[in-house]
């Protein structure tokens, strides 16, 4: 998928389906003139459903759509024929998909964490009586039948939160996508230069008989939580993991004088900004480009700092591979059992 086709937010506008008019209709047999009523009533509205699926990646079907309109019911017949429901219609969306409604955004209306997953977001109208419901020992004959009733219209916000077990944060060019190819097959832009990621990814790493999804976030910088650079979008991706691995760039640290310990508390800081419970998630540190580095020495300072605040720090290369299955293994260690290998 390009980065052109990752669409993550979307407004759209549904409308349910009106209900059917309800019948007026008199018997009109042989041998009965005057008979009584049998108007029938009309059917229901279709609703408006949004449905989770996990074939899909983005919201750029509801971004180029954005209108929706389910079946109205039919009107009822004479006989007492009840008219057909209106069709319910189907609006698939990605799995992780968070829906408000425009006009009172809090509480969500739905939060679509698994496949096929379903939620009415616009109910349809109810069907009109027909007359001959309206038939009472003293009306033997009712003229008249109830309209259809209105469907609901509403204005969403739909936008994304990739599933993710665990989530890569850090500056640009930290080498946050190369870690991503080595550890799964998924194969996101890797250069030279900042913000080639410019959009989340997702890979699948396996470690022993366990296998998780890891996601790619572009490059933070100061700022990020205000929406610097995009950021306040691509952190909300991190918002489901339990776990960050903060990527620092040992590269940057050697030829560009960046002090690691300033970049981590950055990045901390911008994290805490944006939503207070990122910081309580398992951390892992992971001083990446190890292979740049001749002086094995050269961060046991930086690593002993972070080690005194709790951090499990972790000297990896991506290029090389070096260190990465450690840090995989720890990763691992701070995921949830799946729920059907829970303990009992």
């Amino acid at each position: 998928m390009s980065e052109q086709q990752f669409v993550d937010e979307a407004k759209i506008s549904v409308t349910s389906g009106r209900g059917g008019e309800g019948c007026v209709s008199l018997r009109r047999e042989k041998f009965v003139p005057r008979g009584g009523p049998d108007g029938g009533d009309g059917g229901r509205g279709g609703d408006v459903v949004l449905v989770a699926d996990r074939n899909l990646a983005t919201l750029l079907d509801p971004r180029l759509r954005r209108r929706y309109r389910a079946e109205s019911g039919r009107a009822g017949a004479n006989r007492n024929k009840t008219g057909r429901d209106g069709a319910a219609l189907e609006v698939r969306v990605p799995v992780g998909t968070l829906v408000r409604d425009c006009s009172r955004p809090e509480p969500p209306l739905a939060d679509l964490l698994h496949d096929a997953e379903r939620v009415v977001v616009a109910r349809g109208g109810r069907g009109g009586r027909g007359n001959s419901q309206f038939k009472t020992p003293s009306r033997q004959t009712p003229d008249f039948a109830e309209p259809g009733g209105d469907g609901e219209a509403r204005e969403l916000s739909l936008s994304l939160k990739l599933l993710a077990d665990v989530g890569l944060v850090g500056l640009p060019n930290a080498g946050k996508s190369s870690l991503l190819r080595r550890v799964s097959a998924a194969r996101p832009r890797v250069a030279g230069y900042p913000f080639t990621t410019r959009v989340p990814c997702l890979g699948v790493a396996e470690v022993g008989d366990s296998r998780f999804v890891v996601a790619d976030v572009p490059g933070l910088i100061p700022g990020a939580s205000k929406g610097m650079g995009l950021g306040d979008q691509f952190l909300r991706h991190v918002e489901r993991t339990q776990v960050l691995i903060h990527v620092l760039d040992a590269g940057a640290a050697l030829f560009e004088g960046r002090d690691l310990l300033e970049d981590w508390a950055m990045i901390r800081g911008e994290l805490e900004a944006y939503a207070t419970t990122l910081v309580s998630r398992a951390e892992l540190v992971a001083i990446n480009k190890l292979d740049l580095v001749n002086d094995p020495t050269a961060f046991d300072a930086a690593e002993e700092a972070l080690s005194r605040r709790g951090r499990e720090v972790f000297r990896v290369s991506a290029a090389t591979g070096e260190g990465v299955d450690a840090l995989l293994h720890a990763a691992a260690r701070h995921l949830d059992p799946p729920a059907d290998k829970a303990p009992q």
